[in-house]
């Protein structure tokens, strides 16, 4: 069944004492559950081996109390005690026929031990490193630390095999682990044995790498993750002086695990880096080796996986976020169902779990995480329940995952969409700058319902109350999406703002819609996601002079947890985007608009020619209330549930509808149990007194 193009990401390859089944490696990723959630982590870990992929990784996994970063949630292997959760993850990857690694980190200048309180260790004394500026100072290593942090990663790589894991993969990219901080001058200041020379600085590395191997080598294999380029010139550690490491060092690790400096560089979204981004970094390291090598670059179509490895860049192919979005990419490639693939878009909404301490996400997989908590699973559908059949209004996100899940489970599905196009907001949304990837989430779910028999699609379909009382469904799915508020109502007011009628504005869903504002556009921002900061690389490219205006301190402030903020900063200053921050909009009047400083209050004007208001949606609810002051007549027309899902219930991201969507799907026809918990949950085991 599998097109023989294809054949060549099935062929084995030895890694050390181990060979994995085919060229597909789950490179260690996050997913917000670490040490709180383990059996959710296990679970999704399960779901990859079914899935086919031939290396499996966790995320990683801090191997000592004296380095760790709290708030974020990674996993732990103190001590022994942290070994069972683990075993059941080892278990889990290896249930068919996976390898199972485990990704071990010392964060060093990254690891501010909020929760231990021990002083940092760091290749050199400087201030922490973290996301959220800790005023926190590392004291740098003496010999004595170091000979302590070789131990501890034999103390750690025995734990890890008592656990079952076959690989062990040592973190040294991204800036976070220990092996780039001293590969590094960025953060090797040293002046022995271990600083100074690229001889030198490669030292410690070498020195764990013999430890380990002596220690657990002949039962498992070691992958060092690498920086691939700083991206800081000479300070840093370069794409030249990474080549010069690995030409030095060419047979140290059983296989090298490439990823960029940054993990913004490295995991950036679909909007700043295309599909194999990293190609030009890695072709040519795969000659100054003889062990295998293995990349990411966001690969979703298997013609370029294919690329990689004809053309000699990379022996497997690395995956972390198109596995998110499919588990199961390389069985579907291996089947013959090309066409079946979720691809991933390049959202990044699974990097704000991890970010934000919570349960990762997925847009296009929304069992993500929900395969243990709820029984979920991305390619199974529970049984139909007893009702025959449902009406979807709305062919949105939401509408479309619905539809689409709803008749897997065997229900006869009507969906009624007011227009002619498909996708709701991803439709508008996927013709703005940079936002063409984001129409997957509506390819992928529009061709599913295009082979199924059992579901009939009706366009031009303004549905009101009456017209669907009157149609006999049993159950009624109002997931009718949101519009954008004119009044400026969302963080800063909680009540309309003063208008001038006689001020051009747009809000955008007019601007999607096809209207332009001209000459000088003030876009007043207060929604903080990524609608703003798009609109205005829009209206530049139309020629408008943009002045944006946000009360935060950062544009497209929450995309700091999806790794784009300072990319989507740099793209409109650097395309003359008149950036003003921390200052809000109190008022619009005509030909200007006053503006307010959110720590002062200080008011001043400033002119603009039209104005474009980002600020909240409010959902389409006009026809579920409707329908709801009508619940008397449902009895008689046959209806037994009517429920309202997604943006029209309460507007999120994308990620957010596709989830309520596949959720209603799930639930339908099922017993609801009064005031229990819908989801399961890990319970802290309290310690004996």
């Amino acid at each position: 069944m599998r097109d023989p193009r294809y054949d060549i990401l099935f062929e084995p390859v030895r890694i050390g004492p181990h060979t994995a089944k085919n060229r597909f490696y789950q490179v260690p990723h996050c997913n917000g559950g670490g040490y709180r959630d383990p059996s959710a982590a296990a679970a999704m870990r399960a779901i990859k081996a079914e899935g086919g992929w031939g290396v499996i990784f966790t995320e990683q996994c801090e191997i000592h109390h004296s380095s760790e970063i709290t708030p974020f949630i990674e996993l732990r292997l103190w001590e022994d005690r942290d070994i069972p959760a683990l075993r059941r993850m080892a278990e889990a990857m290896k249930s068919h026929g996976a390898l199972a690694g485990i990704q071990l980190a010392y964060s060093g200048v990254n690891g501010p031990n909020l929760y231990t309180r021990e002083v940092p260790l760091a290749v050199s004394a400087m201030p922490i490193r973290t996301f959220t500026n800790d005023p926190v100072q590392a004291r740098a290593l003496d010999r004595s630390d170091i000979r302590n942090l070789r131990r501890w990663f034999v103390i750690a790589a025995k734990r890890a095999r008592a656990a079952g894991f076959d690989l062990i993969n040592l973190y040294g990219a991204h800036g976070f682990g220990i092996f780039q901080h001293f590969l590094s001058r960025a953060t090797n200041q040293r002046s022995d044995e271990y600083g100074g020379s690229l001889e030198n600085r490669s030292r410690f590395v070498r020195e764990v790498i013999a430890d380990i191997r002596e220690a657990v080598g002949d039962v498992m294999a070691i992958a060092l993750r690498v920086s691939l380029d700083e991206t800081i010139g000479d300070l840093g550690f370069s794409n030249a002086e990474m080549r010069d490491f690995v030409e030095m060092n060419r047979n140290l690790p059983d296989i090298w695990d490439l990823a960029r400096g940054t993990w913004e560089d490295c995991s950036g979204p679909s909007r700043f880096k295309e599909e194999a981004a990293q190609e030009a970094l890695v072709r040519g390291i795969r000659e100054l080796t003889d062990r295998p090598v293995v990349g990411v670059g966001r690969f979703t179509s298997p013609d370029v996986m294919v690329r990689q490895i004809k053309s000699g860049v990379l022996d497997m192919i690395g995956c972390a976020r198109p596995l998110i979005a499919d588990p199961f990419l390389p069985k579907k490639i291996e089947e013959g169902r090309i066409e079946d693939i979720r691809e991933c878009i390049g959202c990044n909404i699974c990097i704000s779990g991890d970010m934000t301490m919570s349960l990762s996400r997925c847009t296009q997989n929304p069992t993500f995480m929900e395969e243990w908590r709820k029984g979920w699973h991305p390619e199974l559908m529970n049984p139909k329940g007893e009702s025959a059949n449902v009406l979807v209004v709305g062919g949105g996100p939401a509408g479309l995952e619905a539809a689409r899940a709803l008749a897997v489970r065997g229900y006869d599905v009507a969906l009624a969409e007011a227009g002619r196009e498909l996708g709701g907001r991803v439709a508008r949304e996927r013709r703005l700058p940079g936002l063409s990837a984001w129409g997957r989430v509506a390819d992928y779910r529009i061709y599913q319902l295009s082979q199924k028999p059992n579901v009939e699609i009706y366009f031009d379909s303004n549905l009101d109350a009456a017209s669907i009382l009157s149609f006999g469904f049993e159950h009624v799915c109002i997931a009718t999406g949101a519009r954008w508020r004119r009044d400026g109502v969302s963080r800063q007011h909680v009540v309309p703002l003063p208008i001038d009628g006689a001020m051009p504005l747009f809000t955008p869903d007019e601007i999607m819609e096809g209207s332009l504002p001209s000459g000088r556009v003030l876009l007043y921002d207060d929604d903080h996601y990524y609608m703003g900061g798009v609109l205005a690389e829009h209206l530049v490219a139309s020629g408008c002079e943009v002045v944006l205006v946000t009360p935060a301190a950062r544009v497209s402030d929450w995309t700091f947890n999806t790794l784009e903020q300072h990319a989507i900063q740099k793209r409109l200053l650097e395309l003359g985007v008149e950036v003003v921050l921390n200052r809000g909009v109190v008022a619009i009047g005509r030909g200007h608009v006053v503006s307010d400083c959110v720590y002062t209050g200080a008011t001043r004007e400033i002119g603009c020619d039209a104005v474009v208001m980002v600020a909240s949606r409010i959902g389409n609810d006009a026809l579920y209330r409707d329908l709801r002051a009508r619940e008397g007549d449902w009895a008689d027309a046959g209806i037994k549930s009517v429920r309202i899902i997604g943006d029209a219930e309460a507007p999120g991201p994308i990620a957010w509808a596709t989830y309520a969507g596949h959720r209603y799907a799930r639930e339908l026809d099922t017993p609801d149990v009064d005031d229990a918990l819908p989801f399961r949950r890990e319970i802290t085991e309290l310690w004996d007194e």
